[in-house]
């Protein structure tokens, strides 16, 4: 069951922002979405990790506090997990300032993608904060067969996930 936009909205502070796009459940197909790699160079989500269990982190701002530490966290995390998950940080941000802040961070292990050009990744998973240009701040975990397998929605932008929740549907993937 997919859920309509008016429905769908996030909290900044004391403000309810719209969210646009289609909401993915638990056992929905992942949608493929292109988004961009590098400065001219894009990738298909899915198929640029085929046979891999993607852990998906995706934040508003990457030059944000909390946006921060998730970053550095999921980076943590993949040098734990292991050469059968893909952990992916996706946002709004161009591929130049992700890089920079990658490199400034010593950030090296998550696969930056940037939503910025057209916004597919907002729109096919519903996350897409219209009124920001951004995400809202939201954790997937996609199995080896492209399916949707742990969706976390935060209500709230300036809080963080269930770090803990997402990482068990990886490692139960692993099992």
């Amino acid at each position: 069951m997919t859920t309509t936009i008016e429905e769908m909205s996030v909290l900044l502070g004391d403000t309810k922002l719209t969210v646009q796009g289609t909401r993915v459940n638990v056992g929905d197909p992942a949608p493929e979405v292109t988004m961009a790699d590098g400065w001219i160079s894009s990738a298909k989500m899915l198929e640029s990790t085929a046979g891999k269990v993607r852990l998906i982190s995706v934040i508003p701002c990457i030059q944000t506090r909390i946006c921060d530490m998730q970053t550095r966290r999921m980076n943590e995390e993949a040098a734990a997990l292991g050469e059968d998950v893909v952990v992916i940080t996706i946002s709004a941000d161009p591929p130049p300032v992700q890089g920079v802040w990658c490199g400034a961070a010593g950030v090296d292990r998550v696969k930056m993608l940037s939503d910025h050009q057209e916004m597919a990744f907002g729109d096919a998973y519903g996350v897409n904060v219209t009124a920001m240009r951004a995400h809202q701040r939201s954790m997937f975990v996609v199995d080896q067969n492209d399916m949707v397998r742990y969706v976390e929605y935060i209500p709230e932008i300036g809080s963080h996930p269930n770090y803990d929740a997402a990482l068990a549907a990886v490692r139960s993937l692993l099992a």
